[in-house]
């Protein structure tokens, strides 16, 4: 158990980052996954700008890292042009 307030106080404010950046990764995963299965062009297209740009929210504050945002960007942007 923590002895310094200081200990306590930072144990409090990690869970809270913790749970929402579960949150925020459950939900760019689930937003990849819904383009994927995706087969009509047109939406797909309007899709890809909104999961890029959560990828790339995602990446600068280190939820996930830089080069993995950059790879699903660039898979998804294939599967996209593949379709249309």
């Amino acid at each position: 158990m923590a002895h310094h307030k200081s200990a306590l106080k930072r144990i409090r404010s990690d869970e809270k980052k913790r749970a929402r950046n579960r949150y925020y990764h459950k939900t760019a995963r689930n937003a990849v996954r819904n383009l994927r299965a995706m087969t009509d062009a047109k939406e797909a297209a309007e899709m890809l700008p909104k999961v890029s740009a959560m990828l790339d929210k995602l990446a600068k504050t280190n939820v996930i890292h830089k080069n993995k945002a950059s790879n699903l960007k660039s898979s998804l942007a294939v599967h996209v042009a593949k379709l249309g």
